[in-house]
């Protein structure tokens, strides 16, 4: 038996906060020791942190990282365990996101990443080259100051593996492991044991499974061991890293850390006997056969055992369950884990949120619930450095801290009903219900005589007062009298915010929440500089559907029986006066459904669809209910106001990332903001396609064979695209 021990980690780093990332990194060594693991494998830039962007460009963030890691190979950190850390590094005029493996206070090698994650959320083309050189390794010159002090003057650089006297292990680097030719197959072939796999990977819902079934089939008909490391929180960004560090073994998860935690450091920990990889690997012919005749990989050669022999003392790993949490699960954890993140780190007291009573501003005052939940969670099971910011977020003096998650949220979180003559007694109840479940300071405003003030001032200034639609008024008049209560809500949010805590003796200030929704951004349907806009939105990538779920969800198991309720009543924005004959709704101000909505996304943004494009595939998707020209009015209807409302993603209020087709103008979504809303070539080309069809035709969907599976979850006829638009699992 050779029985090796390892440990990979999940840290909550802050990009450019070299301090705060060093006491993670040290924590993590620190525990890797003391539970007997003879390596360690920590995140990917985790001495930077991964989201520093434009601050790679600068050299002092590339000193820095090597004074930091000169610190830690002058200690102890690496005796007796092989530790890879990851930083950015400049070799010649080149910068390289690099793995440094570290032994006995050495630097073993340093592998540069050969495939960069250059897409959605992730530009590493713009602060790093890609390694090309993969036929052999290359001498790297060490600064001066870290190779005097380290008696060490080169080291190997590039692509390889290092060989111990008992097992061979290698760095796959985050983006490399989903790349068409992944560089484990080979190291595979060169007898690599050990792959370690250092990540930048942020949350998406749904997304989880895919990673990990990528780290299984990796080591399923191959052999071997995979070990996954991974930032876990907001590192300063819209992302938040979700963890989920785990070891497998042979396509067996033995090892898995948690998703979502409050937690700076986590680690998993495994110990696994190594022969069991060379028993799978010598069974596979195709295996032998392709070593036999393998590409040579370069290796550097380490005279030292990381292996035990066959030790009774030593417990195995054993094959684990994979814990998965569901979507409504992810949409409670993953933005309550981000929010936390952000006010700890931001200096602010608490959050101030616009609580209509609705769907979105109900989901976003659950989700701080929730945080407050987590927070109380892990002060009771002993985590000091959350005790510690809970303390000083919330005031508490005298030995004082929380215990309950409502006194809490009564310290921390302002929720204010800012209704009008337009506003319906149920939503200020629903309001007010679901703060008294949560414990927020909650707050009635009418905001009628602002208004007002502002319409008779119009009348001064033009002689005119306008009216809503309801009451004889035009559009424009209607549109303008709502977006004067939208803005009004805006400012008197930024004013509480900052003024509450002085109001009520406590420091600092309170950030704004937003409660916008991905569907209604695509949409445009959000006026700009109202309460979309805030400080921060962590709902901002959700679907209105994945929201109502989550409603639903939350009532069940955060204890707010009021959501049931609020998820019930249909969406409204109640901006203009209610009538016997009529009540503002949704879905009709917009002209189409958010489930519609979150199939024009799709198309939109996940499968690249132009207006033609579009409308092709939903007459594959629609034919059976709509004719090829109610589809194209549809197309037209969706991209008219889509490209009327682009300018409003420019000032979208930074949100959390959840879903893929996000709008997010300033990271994820690159488009113009300046249309020509006619999109007159297009919806040509799609009067042209419609003008070929019988207008009543109902375009033919097949239907299974008799000999094909009646139940296959395909839908037939559609193909793929068209069936996947309505899919949420779709881009991830």
């Amino acid at each position: 038996m050779r029985l090796l021990k390892v440990a990979t980690c999940n840290l909550n780093q802050w990009a450019m906060d070299f301090d705060c990332n060093m006491s993670n990194i040290k924590e993590s060594i620190s525990r890797a020791k003391q539970a007997g693991a003879v390596i360690r494998l920590g995140p990917e830039l985790e001495i930077t942190g991964y989201g520093c962007e434009d601050h790679f460009l600068e050299l002092d963030t590339i000193t820095h990282a090597w004074d930091c890691l000169k610190d830690i190979l002058l200690g102890d950190w690496t005796d007796g365990i092989l530790c890879s850390f990851g930083m950015p590094v400049i070799k010649g005029s080149e910068r390289y996101n690099c793995q440094v493996l570290c032994l006995n206070r050495k630097i073993i090698m340093i592998r540069p990443k050969m495939w960069l994650a250059n897409d959605g959320n992730y530009r590493e083309l713009r602060w790093f080259t890609t390694w090309k050189e993969k036929e052999q390794l290359v001498d790297f010159m060490l600064p001066p100051e870290i190779s005097e002090v380290l008696s060490q003057r080169t080291v190997p650089f590039g692509y390889g593996f290092i060989q111990f006297l008992d097992t061979a292990v290698a760095a796959e680097i985050c983006e490399e492991l989903f790349s068409p030719m992944p560089p484990h197959a080979e190291l595979a072939l060169n007898g690599v044991e050990v792959f370690m796999n250092a990540s930048g990977s942020h949350h998406q819902l749904r997304k989880l499974d895919l990673r990990l079934r990528a780290f299984i089939g990796a080591t399923h008909t191959r052999g071997g061991v995979y070990m996954y490391s991974n930032h876990q929180g907001c590192d300063g960004s819209r992302l938040y890293y979700d963890g989920c560090a785990c070891v497998v073994v042979n396509g067996d998860v033995v090892a898995q850390g948690s998703q979502f935690s409050l937690k700076d450091v986590e680690l998993a920990v495994a110990q696994f006997d190594l022969d069991a990889v060379a028993s799978l690997r010598g069974s596979i012919s195709s295996f032998q056969e392709q070593a036999s005749n393998k590409p040579k990989v370069s290796s550097v050669i380490v005279p030292y055992k990381l292996c035990q022999s066959f030790n009774l003392q030593m417990s195995l790993s054993s094959p684990l369950k994979i814990r998965y949490h569901s979507p409504e699960e992810e949409i409670a954890f993953g933005p309550a884990c981000w929010l936390w993140d952000y006010l700890r780190r931001s200096g602010a007291s608490g959050f101030l949120l616009p609580l209509s009573g609705g769907a979105d501003s109900s989901s976003v005052a659950a989700i701080v619930g929730c945080m407050c939940q987590l927070v109380v969670k892990e002060i009771t099971e002993g985590d000091e450095q959350v005790k510690v910011d809970a303390i000083r977020i919330g005031h508490y003096t005298d030995g004082k801290f929380p215990t309950d998650s409502q006194e809490f949220a009564k310290r921390i979180f302002y929720t204010v009903f800012m209704g009008s003559e337009n506003s319906s007694d149920a939503t200020r109840t629903r309001a007010k219900v679901l703060a008294d479940e949560i414990g927020s300071w909650h707050l009635d405003v009418s905001i009628d005589g602002v208004v007002s003030a502002l319409l008779s001032l119009f009348q001064t200034l033009t002689g005119k007062r306008p009216r809503y639609k309801v009451d004889g008024g035009t559009n424009i008049e209607n549109l303008g009298l709502q977006n004067i209560q939208a803005r009004i809500r805006m400012v008197l949010a930024f004013m509480l915010a900052s003024l509450l805590p002085w109001v009520h003796n406590k420091p600092g200030f309170y950030l704004v929440l937003g409660s916008s929704n991905v569907d209604e951004a695509l949409r445009g349907y959000l006026t700009k500089y109202d309460c979309s806009s805030a400080d921060i939105n962590p709902i901002g990538s959700i679907s209105k559907q994945d929201l109502r779920t989550f409603l639903r969800w939350a009532a069940a198991n955060l204890g707010y029986s009021s959501l049931a309720e609020i998820e019930a009543a249909p969406p409204t924005a109640e901006l203009e006066p209610i009538r016997s004959d009529y009540s503002q709704l949704d879905e009709v101000d917009m002209g189409m459904t958010y489930e519609e909505l979150s199939v024009y996304g799709r198309l939109r943004k996940i499968f690249r669809c132009g207006p033609v494009s579009m409308f092709k595939n939903l007459c594959f998707k629609w034919g059976a209910k709509l004719t090829p020209l109610e589809v194209a009015d549809k197309v037209k209807h969706f991209f008219k106001y889509y490209s009327i409302n682009r300018h409003k993603m420019t000032v979208l209020t930074p949100s959390y990332h959840a879903e893929s087709y996000s709008p997010e103008d300033n990271r994820f979504d690159l488009r113009q903001f300046l249309y020509n809303a006619r999109w007159p070539y297009q919806f040509r080309k799609i009067d042209e396609l419609v003008g070929g069809f019988d207008g009543d035709r109902v375009v033919a969907i097949t239907k299974p064979a008799d000999h094909e599976d009646k139940n296959a979850t395909s839908v037939g006829g559609m193909g793929v695209v068209a069936a996947r638009a309505g899919d949420p699992r779709a881009g991830v």
